[in-house]
């Protein structure tokens, strides 16, 4: 055996040996990540986050505008947490057992939610409100699901990248494939799970709705252990918020102690062995973005018979400030594609309440459950992924030179402008509806495929490109932390759809006279949806500028 044929990026096989890639990682690990595990929570999460709205009027007899807003908090909640998925796993865990963990706890939730469904005395009487009891059970079992979800989806991705060797340029080609598949796999799980479940919970009952996933659900935690000898690991690296506030801390303090800086970085503090002091990650290059961050590794001059202090909160090295600076370099780019969850996350509030009172009869005897719409956008995206990866990226990839057809950030910006034709598309089709189909069912349930062509088009040019640019930007103690930064966003996306929904409802007359009431023919849905397609153009304008300026971390 040769050294090639180990992983030089510090992961290691379930025996803690280096890991071996003629037996580990690769396209044989890839399938029991995204094969089972991703499209099963998937499937299951969109069986639940799709007919949300529907199961909180039918069942738990909220508003609209009340189970709109609840959704999308619960919803919102979900992808926030990644956050606190992400520093279990980096600082604690690592993100095989972080994902293991949380997986039971997902499935606990689902077990909750499938009984406050199935037991009458867990959920209201017809034509009666839930009781404060009621409503605590099935948002505890949210609340579950929620943080179920959060500490899975950042870990998930960044494990199945971890499958493959960036020091081996045949295992990077890989990886950015790995990235479509990813979201191939994620699309499919929406696939089946806006199709058969919704259609059960609406044909046969909730309980089998919500029944049917969590089976399923509870099968993923098998499967995921069943893949672990052909799994490569990386072990935790500590907190990346701590090695943070140690560099401002450390910066902060040797300001006020008069550091200076000089134009040699070569005099700044780093340690003298092969590999970094953050536990398996490789030492980063200096950069002179951000240089008064520089000062937190400044050597001070000590007294005569002090020996200089070790003390992190002291003095940095020069790869944790990198990192830091790496870190905050994102930010503005995470930060312009926020507009796209606010998109987002419509599809599974006012589209629903769309498709309610459209013509969904496929065939005489074959009604499409209103929950199932979003399966427009599914497919959609289920097609294009095979079709760009197998097509478009080997003509790109001659045109531009770029392994990858074109960067990350020209990928994001393609579906950002597409974003801003989803919402424009669906402003028009609901004013035809509301003027020239006021009668409910008139209307056929095709007219909103637009919409969700165009959103499921945005999602695939953004989402992959996300995935493919938090990851790359990130140092190799932030990888978990860099993919919940961009799943968070959708779920600041869908908080902001909360905030965004109070206050036109409050400016506009409220539930009685406003633009969003619980009877869409008597609302001005297609306004709101105007204010959405002007704040998804102005996010484009900010994010092209941010886009251009950007400058990525230095490749050794």
């Amino acid at each position: 055996m040769e050294w090639s044929d180990f992983a030089s990026n510090g992961r290691v096989d379930v025996h803690g040996r280096i890991a071996n890639k003629r037996k580990t990682g690769g396209w044989k690990a890839s399938p029991f990540i995204i094969g089972m595990c991703q499209v099963v929570e998937r499937l299951a999460f969109f069986a639940i986050g799709v007919n949300m709205v529907n199961y909180l009027i039918s069942v738990m007899h909220e508003s609209l505008p009340e189970a709109a807003t609840h959704s999308s908090n619960w919803i919102g909640a979900s992808y926030v947490l990644t956050l606190l998925g992400a520093f279990l796993a980096d600082a604690y865990f690592g993100r095989f057992r972080t994902i293991l963990i949380f997986s039971a706890i997902y499935a606990l939730g689902m077990v909750m939610l499938t009984l406050s469904a199935s037991l009458s005395n867990l959920h209201p009487p017809q034509h009666t409100e839930a009781s404060k009891g009621q409503s605590a059970f099935l948002y505890g079992a949210l609340a579950l699901i929620a943080l179920g979800t959060g500490g899975i989806k950042p870990c998930v991705s960044s494990f199945g990248a971890d499958q493959f060797d960036e020091g081996d340029p045949k295992e990077v080609v890989s990886k950015s494939a790995f990235f479509n598949w990813f979201y191939f796999a994620i699309n499919t799980g929406a696939l089946f799970g806006i199709t058969v479940p919704v259609y059960v919970q609406e044909q046969v009952g909730w309980p089998w709705g919500f029944g049917i996933p969590t089976i399923f659900m509870l099968c993923s935690i098998l499967i995921l252990v069943l893949g672990v000898r052909y799994y490569r690991f990386q072990n935790p690296m500590g907190s990346p918020f701590t090695r943070f506030l140690q560099v401002m801390v450390a910066s902060f303090r040797n300001h006020l102690r008069g550091a200076k800086l000089g134009d040699d970085h070569t005099l700044l503090y780093e340690v003298q062995t092969p590999n970094s002091d953050i536990l398996g990650a490789s030492k980063l290059p200096h950069t002179h973005q951000y240089r008064f961050l520089d000062k937190a590794a400044v050597v001070m001059v000590e007294s005569e018979g002090r020996k200089r202090s070790n003390n992190r909160w002291e003095i940095c090295t020069v790869t944790q400030v990198e990192e830091l600076k790496t870190f905050i370099r994102v930010l503005p780019v995470w930060a312009s594609t926020i507009a796209l969850a606010l998109t987002y996350s419509q599809q599974s509030t006012f589209f629903i309440t769309q498709a309610n009172i459209t013509n969904r009869n496929l065939t005489t005897n074959f009604i499409i459950p209103a929950g199932s719409v979003p399966v427009f956008a599914a497919i959609n995206a289920v097609f294009v992924v095979p079709i760009y990866e197998k097509l478009v990226v080997p003509f790109l990839r001659n045109l531009t030179g770029n392994p990858r057809g074109i960067t990350s950030l020209q990928r994001m910006g393609v579906g950002l402008f597409m974003s801003i034709l989803a919402m424009a598309s669906a402003a028009m089709v609901e004013k035809k509806r509301r003027e020239e189909y006021p009668e409910k069912m008139s209307m056929s349930v095709f007219w909103l495929f637009p919409q969700y062509f165009l959103i499921g088009n945005a999602e695939v040019f953004t989402y992959v490109g996300q995935l493919e640019f938090f990851y790359d930007e990130a140092t190799d103690g932030t990888r978990s932390i860099s993919s919940a930064m961009f799943l968070c966003e959708f779920g600041i996306g869908f908080w902001l759809n909360s905030v965004l929904v109070k206050i036109i409802e409050g400016a506009t007359g409220g539930e009685e006279r406003g633009w969003l009431r619980n009877d869409l023919n008597e609302s001005k849905l297609d306004y709101f949806y105007w204010i959405l397609t002007a704040l998804n153009a102005l996010n484009f304008l900010v994010y092209v500028f941010v886009a251009y300026s950007f400058k990525g971390k230095p490749r050794t």
